[in-house]
């Protein structure tokens, strides 16, 4: 154990030697060739080991045994740092080993010095993670889902671990994907009296989650306040650069919530300090998106207040200008995101829209005692993406629930929960592609998740 702990502290990652390293320090390393340039008596290797966007020089003599490394060779590498004529540090290596071909001229579908397209990049996904810029948007994932922990852990609320087998259909809007074992046989063995074969396994028919939130109410009626970080799972005809078929939700549940307005000032306090942590942690692999994908580099919503308007309000403002969508205004449905951009342009700023019509949401949102035809939700509208969360504060009148026509028949211990001691709450989500797309800047959802799914695209 002793020896592998010494192996691994040996080998030092490339983001962190501007960080505790001087010139004339001893230094290793272990990384991708990216670009090589060969000079009369020095091979400079440009290498990158997957820890930052920004690329480490490596000077070495050219000789026999240096003249053969090729781009996308890994190697190790050991020397002293120095400063180069461009004041970046780089390393004066002493021995380069080759510890693997790269193999770049044998079909490799990407070369080192060209920009691809996104759309070419995406099919080669099991390679894509090779791309600076897209490597750079995954280390920005893992930092803003890291950051979103320890806000919530700090605010003491329970992150939850929400099931992704269910018998709900949260939103009620049918779009979920069915679960059942793939063997006809197993399913034969498992049959029961009265129960379809198809749903011998479980007894009842199971799908894959569209949210968390019902399981997380569960949880905050004897824990307090409780949030989830976890897959969801939409059945969407839709090839919106915006959606997919299964993608991540931030969820969060508070209770003892009574009001609107605590609700969206969470979500905007939220919001504002988880990115602006996520700057100062990840600052250059965030630029290195947001160049990467033409976009802006700033981010003014971060410095003005969001403004809350009702439904009706927003409604209004968009009939005023309907001359200038594309798309019919309808009272019976939500606004399009041709709509929900204009109004955030309209507001010069992000906006809540709050107090929505009763037949617009599912039936666990609280309907207004003041207007029972409207219920306690808000929808966040941002800039470039549009809606980002959704919430509401929830019913907790046992008659009104029970009795709501929309309310699923097998949510009996949904009701009961306001049954036995039940208190106030209220929550939102937030689809954690859409808020990189908002950061980064990136057009197409498909390229800020690993590995995406959408209608016809499902591979590996």
């Amino acid at each position: 154990m002793l020896l592998i702990k010494r192996f691994h502290s040996s080998i030092q990652r490339i983001a962190h030697v501007g960080k505790a390293h001087q010139p004339g320090d001893s230094f290793s390393v272990k990384g991708w060739i990216k670009n090589i340039r060969r000079l009369k008596n020095n091979i400079f290797l440009d290498i990158n080991d997957g820890s930052t966007s920004s690329r480490f020089q490596i000077v070495l003599p050219r000789d026999s045994h240096t003249q053969k490394l090729t781009s996308g060779t890994i190697v190790s590498a050991q020397g002293k740092i120095q400063v180069a004529p461009n004041g970046h540090y780089e390393l004066h290596a002493d021995a380069v080993e080759s510890l693997a071909d790269g193999h770049l001229q044998d079909g490799f579908p990407f070369s080192p010095k060209q920009k691809h397209p996104p759309e070419y990049v995406r099919e080669h996904l099991h390679l894509r993670s090779r791309i600076d810029s897209f490597a750079a948007q995954m280390r920005l994932r893992h930092k803003a889902q890291k950051i979103i922990h320890d806000y919530m852990d700090e605010l003491e609320f329970v992150q939850i671990n929400t099931p992704l087998l269910t018998t709900n259909d949260c939103e009620g809007a049918g779009e979920v994907f069915r679960v059942q074992p793939d063997s006809q046989g197993l399913l034969k063995q498992m049959s029961r009296p009265n129960v379809p074969l198809d749903q011998s396994y479980f007894d009842h028919k199971v799908f894959l989650t569209v949210s968390g939130q019902l399981h997380l109410e569960a949880m905050s009626y004897g824990l307090g306040n409780t949030y989830t970080m976890a897959p969801a799972f939409r059945a969407e005809n839709s090839k919106s650069p915006l959606h997919l078929a299964e993608f991540y939700m931030f969820e969060a549940e508070l209770v003892h919530l009574k009001d609107l307005e605590d609700l969206s000032g969470f979500i905007e306090k939220m919001l504002k300090t988880t990115t602006n942590r996520l700057i100062e942690a990840s600052g250059q692999d965030l630029q290195f998106c947001q160049v990467s994908a033409d976009a802006k580099q700033d981010l003014p919503w971060l410095n003005v207040p969001w403004p809350v308007l009702t439904y009706d309000e927003a409604l209004n403002t968009l009939i005023k200008h309907k001359d200038s969508f594309t798309t019919p205004i309808s009272q019976n449905e939500g606004f399009t995101k041709e709509q929900e951009l204009f109004l955030v342009a309209h507001c010069k700023a992000p906006i809540f829209v709050i107090d929505w019509p009763v037949q617009q949401k599912p039936f666990y949102m609280k309907v207004s005692e003041s207007n029972p035809q409207r219920v306690h939700a808000l929808d966040l509208l941002m800039p470039s993406v549009g809606e980002l969360c959704g919430g509401s504060l929830r019913e907790d009148d046992v008659s009104r629930l029970s009795t709501h026509p929309q309310l699923p028949k097998d949510l009996a211990w949904y009701v009961e929960l306001r049954k036995f001691g039940g208190v106030p709450t209220g929550g939102f989500g937030m689809g954690f592609e859409r808020y990189l797309q908002l950061l980064t800047g990136v057009k197409n959802i498909r390229d800020v998740i690993p590995f995406p799914r959408y209608p016809h695209g499902c591979r590996m």
